[in-house]
């Protein structure tokens, strides 16, 4: 999570502070995070009721209008209500009886729906602003003119999604800008199972997955076509072979976004996304461990590669610790690995490995024609000052004081997700106070975030000044 407003750190702290980048990471409460993902992952709770009444929902949405910002309004309330004038009560139900299992249209036009009416009607608030504002710090993280200097602005603008409750049974899905479009809703709509609003931190860090695919890929036009060739041409040349070149580059999405949402909060995105399968795989089949099978119709990698892609990854984060984190997510995928067999054919763990490594490799730093010859890792990373600042939030998760309101710039949700996981992670760590006060902290953020005020902002980041002179003690703390 790269910021370039200046911090002060007194020297005498620079010390200690390297000393705590370096040590090993502290994952001993791993199998509680898993437990806690686990039970929130069987928590039926479906959430509010689906706006099946057609005047209804029309009266709720007229009610929501003005609790939206202007930017909400603009590209999710106006089209979505037009859509639905445009439907008319007839189609509306029609749209219903033709998708009773409300998995395609139907259920696309209700979660919109739910998104714009829970917001603006205060469901669950504290915790649906937190959900908000993790999903908008991804997507300025990667599209704000802060972090994307010298890269050119993005070819397509996009909005944060909206966020929702509901649909337990699917877990964390997004509906993408090209589905939405077909109710004229220019915004990217992104769920969790109501029940991680109240417990399943764990699922918390795999958000970045949900968010930092399909709509940031698509900002800037031929991306997306442009690394899946990349990744296809690196594997290729360095002779990897089992159809793995095929098999990385048709998941290019998912792969990119895994890797995306590392970049984004750091190890813990990777470390999370391994307890958080675990965690799912034992509420629905039974077994805590990483799949090792990869189906040809399944668009996202296995599991037990997506394990080495995210330890490959955490070894290119641009912190000291970043190879201890390495070593510790590549070992804990390890115990879960068993015969690998993606597509039908058998990888040997060499393989498997080694392709991960080249498919982070070339994600992260491989220069792309559509970034100004720029690569996604210089857009966004993880840095020895946001290792800084997550250390420092862990001790505000960890300590029974009251929750400061107000935080210094440059503190972003990333920072606090990431804080969160890992003290969460380490020796003792009450998973429950963290996560509460976690979505207290968020809550504030999202406060004070300009995209939900007055104002038409699109992306926070780019409310930024470009400073003249840094002194020298805050220099020296954005380089550490």
């Amino acid at each position: 999570m790269e910021s370039n407003e200046p911090r002060v750190v007194a020297a005498e702290d620079f010390a200690s502070q390297r000393a705590a980048r370096r040590g090993k990471p502290d994952i001993s409460n791993l199998e509680m995070c898993i437990e806690d993902a686990r039970k929130a992952a069987l928590d039926g709770d479906a959430g509010p009721e689906a706006p099946t009444d057609y005047n209804d929902l029309r009266r709720r949405l007229d009610a929501c209008k003005d609790k939206l910002p202007p930017l909400y309004q603009d590209v999710a309330f106006k089209p979505f209500k037009a859509a639905l004038d445009s439907l008319g009560q007839g189609g509306f139900t029609k749209l219903l009886l033709q998708d009773p299992s409300k998995e395609g249209a139907a259920g696309l036009m209700l979660d919109i729906a739910q998104a714009i009416l829970q917001n603006g009607e205060g469901y669950n608030e504290r915790a649906t602003d937190a959900f908000q504002e993790v999903i908008a710090d991804t997507y300025d993280g990667y599209l704000s003119a802060e972090d994307r200097q010298g890269v050119k602005p993005p070819d397509n603008e996009v909005v944060a999604p909206l966020v929702k409750w509901g649909n337990p049974e699917w877990g964390p899905y997004t509906w993408p800008v090209e589905a939405t479009a077909s109710f004229g809703v220019r915004v990217a709509i992104v769920n969790m199972p109501p029940a991680n609003a109240r417990r399943g931190l764990l699922a918390w860090s795999a958000l970045e997955h949900e968010t930092a695919g399909h709509d940031i890929l698509g900002a800037d036009d031929g991306l997306q076509p442009e690394l899946k060739g990349a990744v296809y041409a690196a594997l290729v040349k360095r002779n990897i072979g089992h159809g793995l070149p095929a098999y990385w580059a048709s998941r290019i999405d998912e792969t990119a976004s895994d890797i995306m949402g590392i970049l984004n909060i750091g190890p813990a995105a990777g470390i999370g996304l391994i307890g958080y399968f675990r965690a799912l795989n034992a509420a629905y089949g039974g077994h805590p461990g990483l799949r090792n099978d990869g189906p040809a119709d399944d668009p996202h990698p296995a599991d037990i590669v997506r394990g080495y892609l995210a330890a490959s990854t955490a070894s290119l984060l641009k912190f000291d610790g970043a190879g201890e984190w390495a070593k510790v997510i590549e070992a804990e995928t390890e115990k879960d690995r068993t015969t690998i067999r993606l597509e039908g054919t058998v990888i040997t763990p060499e393989e498997a490995k080694l392709s991960a490594q080249i498919v982070a490799d070339t994600v992260v730093n491989a220069r792309m024609c559509t970034l100004e010859n720029h690569a996604l890792g210089e857009i966004q990373n993880w840095y020895n000052h946001d290792e800084t600042i997550a250390r420092k939030l862990r001790t505000v998760l960890t300590t029974a004081n009251q929750v400061p309101t107000r935080y210094v710039c440059g503190y972003y949700a990333a920072h606090v997700v990431a804080a969160a996981v890992t003290a969460a992670l380490a020796k003792g760590g009450d998973v429950d106070l963290i996560f509460e006060r976690m979505q207290t902290i968020l809550k504030v953020m999202h406060n004070s975030n300009p995209s939900w005020g007055p104002l038409y902002v699109s992306h926070p980041g780019n409310i930024t000044a470009r400073l003249a002179y840094v002194p020298r003690l805050a220099r020296e703390a954005l380089e550490e």
